[in-house]
């Protein structure tokens, strides 16, 4: 199963000069598991999925499940037991209410801090992210070696998780459906090896429509298009690219082509 690694790793395509500090990588493992753990994370990777198609609010970066499992198991000594604390509207919030949330509080947050001592938090809300990465690594032919089966795997299953009803997909992950969200998504399925009529709920073919129905991927943004021209799929002559003369200004200026 994943196990997320903290500031560990000297890979060969990876260089620090802090000795890894912050680092956090997930990797695959077979065994790092029992058959009862591994059981309850695909449950709760299962009830998951019910969860967000029910009521999209729930979708939220930083909301890891896999990493607070992962971490409650090696911070075992702290107590969660604690059952929580419900009031009503009119309800009296007495010290001993307020002690006992607090502590309840505290208590998880120590149980999901990492073992050097930081808390981790996931990169997950913009949707234009991880398809630039796989786009990067599709045209260098280095996807395969770079991502595993099992990479891939829980690359289209996050896509497809955050796929609105509609068939688009959010410039965020909670986001209507925008043409670089849908476009992009679409474009990283295909490349991951999803066909466009793989899916047996029709999720391939409702993005299609969409993306078709609001006028086709030409409608992109400028920083969509430069990752279709740099597929090929797009000429370059219609991106819109910054005069050159930007380069002169001074870099603290909002327009300045590094900002």
């Amino acid at each position: 199963m994943w196990k997320l690694k903290i500031a560990e790793g000297q890979g060969p395509y990876l260089f620090s000069t802090n000795n890894y500090v912050g680092r956090q990588i997930w990797e695959f493992d077979q065994d790092a598991m029992t058959p009862k753990e591994r059981a309850a994370v695909e449950e709760a990777l299962e009830e998951y999925k019910k969860t967000i198609k029910k009521d999209r609010s729930w979708a939220l970066p930083c909301a890891d499940l896999l990493m607070r499992m992962q971490f409650k198991r090696e911070n075992n000594n702290i107590n969660l037991s604690i059952p929580p604390v419900r009031r009503g509207k009119k309800e009296e919030v007495t010290y001993e209410v307020a002690t006992t949330a607090l502590r309840k509080a505290v208590r998880l947050n120590r149980a999901i801090q990492a073992r050097d001592g930081h808390w981790v938090a996931e990169n997950a809300g913009p949707m234009f992210f991880t398809p630039a990465q796989i786009i990067v690594l599709h045209i260098s032919g280095a996807i395969n070696t770079i991502l595993t089966r099992e990479h891939k795997k829980e690359l289209v299953r996050y896509i497809y998780l955050h796929q609105n009803d509609d068939g688009g997909w959010g410039f965020y992950i909670e986001g209507h459906s925008t043409m670089i969200g849908s476009a992009l998504s679409y474009i990283a399925l295909r490349l991951l090896g999803e066909g466009p009529d793989d899916r047996e709920d029709g999720a391939m073919t409702k993005a299609q429509e969409w993306i078709l129905d609001n006028g086709g991927a030409t409608g992109i943004p400028s920083w969509g298009k430069t990752c279709l021209s740099v597929l090929g799929v797009y000429e370059w002559a219609g991106c819109n690219l910054p005069p050159l003369e930007f380069w002169l200004f001074p870099s603290f200026l909002p327009y300045h082509p590094d900002d």
